[in-house]
C-alpha cells in the first residue's frame, strides 16, 4: 500500500506539472480559452494567473512562510505514510492527494516564486485554481468523510 500511495503522489505531481507547463506555454499572455460552455453560457474557462499567495490569494507575497508551512505538512504526511501509521485505505488515499497537491504547488513556489493557476469557474464568481488545488481539496474532503465515518464507528462500538 505504501508503494501505491507514493507512486500515486509522484504521478499526480507529474500530471500537475505537465498541465502547468502547458498553461505557461499556451495561456500566458493569451485571451482566456472557453473550456466548457453550455448554450451561450460560459461554465469554465482556462485563464492564466500567477498566484503569489495561498488559497483565494490569502497570504499574498508570504513566499517563505508558505514554503515552510507546506513543507512541514508534506513531510509530516510522508512520515505517516512511510512509517505505516495510516492503515485505512481511504485515509491513505486522502493524505496522498493532499501531499501530491501540496508538493505540486510547492514546486511552483520554489521554482517560480508563484503558483500557476488556470481553472476559472465562470458560472459564478470563484477563485482561479489548478489541478494541485483540486487534489488538496478532494483529499481534505475525503479525510473529513473518513474521520466522520471512523468516529461514528467508534461511537457505535461503544454503545453496543
Amino acid at each position: 500500500m505504501i508503494f501505491v500511495a507514493l507512486l500515486a503522489i509522484i504521478l499526480l505531481i507529474g500530471v500537475d506539472q505537465i498541465i502547468k507547463l502547458w498553461a505557461l506555454e499556451n495561456l500566458k499572455d493569451a485571451a482566456p480559452i472557453q473550456f466548457i460552455k453550455i448554450g451561450g453560457k460560459e461554465i469554465i474557462n482556462l485563464s492564466y494567473v500567477e498566484n503569489r499567495g495561498a488559497a483565494f490569494s490569502i497570504l499574498q507575497d508570504k513566499l517563505i512562510f508558505l514554503i515552510i508551512i507546506t513543507s512541514i505538512f508534506v513531510i509530516a504526511g510522508i512520515i505517516l505514510i512511510v512509517t505505516k501509521k495510516i492503515k485505512n485505505p481511504l485515509a491513505l488515499a486522502s493524505v496522498s492527494l493532499v501531499i501530491a497537491g501540496g508538493l505540486g504547488n510547492l514546486i511552483d513556489r520554489i521554482s517560480r516564486g508563484f503558483v500557476v493557476d488556470y481553472i476559472e469557474i465562470k458560472l459564478f464568481k470563484f477563485a482561479i485554481f489548478n489541478f494541485a488545488d483540486c487534489c488538496v481539496v478532494i483529499g481534505a474532503i475525503m479525510l473529513l468523510i473518513y474521520t466522520l465515518i471512523s468516529d461514528k464507528a467508534k461511537k457505535d462500538a461503544l454503545n453496543v
